[in-house]
C-alpha cells in the first residue's frame, strides 16, 4: 500500500508539473506569435526561413497546442500506465528462475541430506517456481495427492501475483483514446457554437477549435498504442513464466513419486 501511495504521489506531481509547463508554454507561444506577426509586418521583404522540426519537437509542439484541460488527463494515463508497466517488467524479470538448475539442486539435496535440505534450497531461491516447490515439499508427509493439490493451488496464487496490476494497465489503454474522443467531440461542439454565434461559416473561426479537438484524439491514440506494446510484452513474459511453472511442477511430481517408492 505504501508503494501504491508513493507511485500515485509521484505521478500526481509529474502530471501537475506537465500541466503547469504546458500552460506556461502556451502563454510564451502566444507572445512569440504576436512578436512574429509584428516582425513580419515590418520586414515584409525579408526572406522566409523554414526550420525543420524533429519528431520529438513536433510532438511537443502539438501537445502544447492542444487544450491543457484534455491533454493533462491523457498525460496522466501515459505516466501512470508506464509506471505500472515498468513495475511489472521488473517484477517478472526478477521472477525468472533457472528451473533445470533448481530441479537438479532439489533432487541432489533431497538424496544426500533429506527433504529438509531440499526445502532449504527452495527457500533460498527467488521466484514463483521455488515457492511452489517449497509448498509442495512441505506437505510431502501428507501423501502424493496432497502434494499435487498443493502445487496446483499455490500455482494459481503465483499466477495471480504475476498478473497483478494488468487490469489497471488495460484500463489506461482503453480510457486514453476515450478521453481523446471526448475532447474531440467537445471541441467540435465549441466550433459549431462559434459558427452559430457569428452566423457564418468561416474557416478562420472554427479552424483553431477543430485543430485542438483532433489533437486530443491523436495523443489519446498514441498513448494507447505505447501502453499496448508494453502490455503485450508483459503478457509474453507471464506466458513464459507460466509455462516454466507448469513444466517444473510436473518434473517435481516425478521426483516426489520416485522418492516415495
Amino acid at each position: 500500500m505504501k508503494k501504491v501511495f508513493a507511485i500515485f504521489s509521484m505521478v500526481t506531481l509529474f502530471t501537475f508539473g506537465i500541466t503547469l509547463q504546458v500552460i506556461a508554454q502556451e502563454d510564451s507561444i502566444q507572445a512569440e506569435a504576436t512578436d512574429t506577426t509584428v516582425t513580419e509586418v515590418v520586414e515584409t521583404t525579408a526572406p522566409e526561413v523554414v526550420e525543420e522540426m524533429g519528431m520529438h519537437k513536433a510532438l511537443k509542439q502539438k501537445f502544447i497546442e492542444g487544450d491543457a484541460l484534455w491533454m493533462a488527463p491523457i498525460a496522466f494515463c501515459l505516466i501512470l500506465g508506464l509506471a505500472l508497466c515498468i513495475e511489472r517488467i521488473i517484477y517478472l524479470s526478477l521472477s525468472a528462475t533457472n528451473t533445470e538448475k533448481l530441479l537438479k539442486s532439489v533432487s541432489e539435496s533431497w538424496e544426500t541430506d533429506g527433504i529438509e535440505a531440499a526445502m532449504e534450497v527452495c527457500r533460498n531461491t527467488r521466484g514463483p517456481v521455488a515457492s511452489i516447490f517449497y509448498q509442495g515439499l512441505a506437505r510431502y508427509n501428507e501423501g502424493i495427492e496432497v502434494v499435487e493439490k498443493s502445487i496446483a493451488s499455490y500455482g494459481g496464487v503465483q499466477l495471480g501475483l504475476l498478473e497483478k496490476n494488468l487490469t489497471w494497465i488495460s484500463l489506461f489503454i482503453a480510457i486514453s483514446p476515450s478521453l481523446g474522443f471526448l475532447g474531440t467531440v467537445i471541441g467540435m461542439i465549441q466550433a459549431f457554437d462559434k459558427i452559430q454565434q457569428v452566423g457564418d461559416i468561416s474557416a478562420t473561426i472554427v479552424a483553431g477549435g477543430i485543430k485542438v479537438a483532433l489533437l486530443t484524439t491523436v495523443f489519446g491514440l498514441i498513448v494507447a498504442m505505447i501502453l499496448q506494446i508494453f502490455y503485450n510484452y508483459i503478457l509474453t513474459l507471464i506466458e513464459g513464466l507460466t509455462n516454466d511453472m507448469e513444466d517444473a511442477s510436473i518434473s517435481l511430481m516425478d521426483i516426489v513419486v520416485e522418492r516415495s517408492k
